[in-house]
């Protein structure tokens, strides 16, 4: 068998890993970015406990590395007790994936509802508008558009990064890859699985640029 015809027998189970990467990480950006308008809106908020603690869990997240958060929580937390053991490692993974990108997402919607014009605020409170009618009719909306380019940044940062579930043994690309390279004795397999990534990548980039010349806000 030629390495042309090695590379290409691979293919089907780098497939089936690239379910896997994709779904751990449309589902944690996506549960991210549910989780993140909460915090940026807690670390807006002039409720000082819940300032504190949308601040502290942001500056957590951000300031420690995934895989050990990754680590922590499907290793660590059943030694704290046994009801917090998560069998399942993609529910593991999605869990810490999730966190760690609503910490990061956060940063990036506060930083979107800021760049609206103050004024804005200020009319919709003058028009008898409550503080959540403004954010959720007048703010919000607006800042989507602004959300969109750093977002998608996000999404491929978190995409590269799902090779870090392979650490617990979660049938993603990269763990894949490296059972065929070791079964094989093979390190050819990176070849086919670097390229599987760039197409992935190159999709959604194609996904996000699309959106972003949608809604631009320039338009």
């Amino acid at each position: 068998m030629t390495s042309l015809q090695k590379m290409i027998s691979w293919i089907p189970a780098l497939l089936d890993g690239a379910k896997i990467t994709i779904s751990l990480t449309i589902l944690a950006v996506s549960a991210g970015l549910i989780v993140s308008l909460f915090l940026a809106l807690g670390k807006m908020s002039k409720n000082i406990l819940v300032n504190k603690f949308c601040g502290a869990y942001i500056f957590f997240f951000r300031g420690t590395p995934l895989l050990m958060q990754l680590y922590f929580i499907y290793y660590g937390l059943p030694e704290i007790s046994t009801i917090l053991t998560i069998n399942n490692r993609f529910v593991a993974a999605f869990i810490a994936f999730g966190l760690n990108s609503a910490a990061y997402c956060a940063e990036i919607i506060r930083a979107a509802i800021q760049s609206i014009d103050k004024g804005q605020f200020e009319a919709s409170r003058a028009l008898g508008m409550s503080y959540t009618q403004t954010m959720r009719l007048v703010i919000i909306p607006q800042s989507i558009r602004r959300l969109i380019p750093p977002v998608g940044n996000e999404f491929i940062m978190v995409l590269k990064d799902a090779s870090l579930v392979s650490i617990i043994a979660l049938a993603d690309i990269t763990k894949v890859t490296r059972s065929i390279s070791s079964s094989a004795a093979s390190a050819l397999v990176y070849i086919p699985a670097m390229i599987l990534y760039l197409i992935i990548t190159a999709v959604f980039t194609f996904i996000f640029h699309k959106m972003e010349k949608r809604h631009s806000i320039y338009e």
